[in-house]
């Protein structure tokens, strides 16, 4: 995200007008839209007109123009960008103020933000979508015989390029040769697919994984298939293809891939990275030791209040929410578990390590010390 523009006053409010330059960039927009902001960008609106002397013909006319809204639906659609509902805010000649108008956000069309109050969770996502460091610009390619998919892993989203599947037969007896040429138009398959998906000028590294060694044959054929056709964006990027383990080809395996040694040594300072670490580091305190891991919103609260937490990890569906109060309790308990000297970490749900917090509802904590007596605590449905 490029922040081309900051105008703020010392009371919190103000305006930020910025640019979204990929994807996450759109992600980290639907987390900073709030109902009641204030949203200025170009549009479009359709005028109809009488045309005719009796005014029965009506034609219509498309205007571009800005207008600035007073936000009270967002809508994010992944892949193809945000809508943005509410009331005009400035009068001009074809929308009068009050009129509803949809922005649509796109890809590098500016937009500026208006809001009341700044709080610390805005300008934390904020700085983390400006910080072109905390990207992990991962291709992960995740296969099995007969089944593979293409992700790229961004600062906040996972996205699923594409999907192969192809039917592989047994390999036994003279069923041989048929076993072979299957497997190896599968792999012409996910050669392609990484041709046109991975970008090395925009990812640090590709990964290709999976059980046994199906990723071992794959990469034998991706290397001698680049040198009889000279495909120079494999031959010269060799160093940055490499091999993980996973148990499956499917997207839960994901973190596994994240996981790995050799691919966490390259992404380590990125949010992806330690959000998969908070994670593996709660289930093991969950396994070892569960009186000093908890997860619900209540089991949480009143660890916090008893200045327990160490570590927070929430997901950023928790700040979307349209109770503000709730919003501000979330906003709160993180910075209290900072300055506490504790580590908070906002999930992306949009990122596989945000899937698996959501099935621990949302949020949980690794705890300073243990607290079995919040077992006894009763939990509304």
């Amino acid at each position: 995200m490029r922040v081309v523009e900051r105008n703020l006053e010392k009371d919190g409010s103000g305006s930020i007008k910025m640019i979204p330059d990929d994807s996450d960039d759109l992600w980290f927009a639907y987390n900073l839209i709030a109902r009641g902001d204030f949203l200025m960008a170009d549009t479009v609106r359709k005028v109809s007109r009488d045309v005719s002397a009796c005014g029965r013909g009506r034609e219509s006319e498309r205007f571009k123009l800005k207008l600035e809204i007073k936000v009270q639906e967002i809508e994010y659609h992944k892949g193809d960008g945000m809508r943005v509902r509410g009331k005009n805010t400035i009068q001009n000649q074809l929308v009068q103020v009050g009129a509803f108008h949809t922005l649509e956000l796109e890809l590098h069309r500016p937009f500026a933000l208006r809001k009341v109050r700044w709080d610390s969770y805005a300008l934390d996502t904020l700085k983390q979508a400006a910080d072109p460091a905390a990207s992990a610009d991962l291709a992960v390619v995740l296969m099995q015989e007969g089944l593979a998919h293409v992700f790229l892993v961004g600062k906040s989203i996972t996205t699923t390029c594409v999907k192969i599947q192809t039917s592989i037969p047994r390999k036994h007896g003279s069923a041989i040769s048929g076993y072979e040429l299957a497997l190896n138009k599968f792999f012409e398959h996910v050669l392609q697919a990484f041709l046109k998906h991975v970008d090395f000028g925009v990812v640090r590294c590709a990964v290709i994984a999976s059980p046994g060694f199906t990723k071992d044959q794959f990469y034998r054929h991706l290397f001698l298939e680049a040198e009889q056709k000279q495909l120079r964006a494999i031959i010269e990027n060799k160093s940055r293809i490499m091999l993980a383990h996973t148990t499956s080809g499917y997207k839960h395996s994901l973190k596994e891939v994240l996981d790995a040694p050799n691919v966490m040594n390259i992404i380590k300072d990125t949010k992806a990275a330690q959000e998969v670490r908070a994670l593996k580091d709660f289930c093991s305190m969950l396994s070892k030791d569960p009186d000093r891991a908890w997860y619900g919103p209540q089991h949480v609260e009143v660890a916090h209040d008893r200045m327990a937490v160490q570590t927070l990890l929430i997901t950023d569906d928790l700040f979307r929410n349209a109770d503000t109060t709730m919003r501000k309790k979330y906003i709160n308990m993180v910075s209290s578990v900072k300055k506490s000297g504790g580590t908070a970490h906002v999930f992306s749900s949009q990122h596989v390590s945000g899937e698996e917090l959501t099935k621990y509802t949302g949020i949980a904590a690794i705890l300073r010390y243990p607290l079995p007596d919040l077992e006894d605590i009763e939990v509304d449905d």
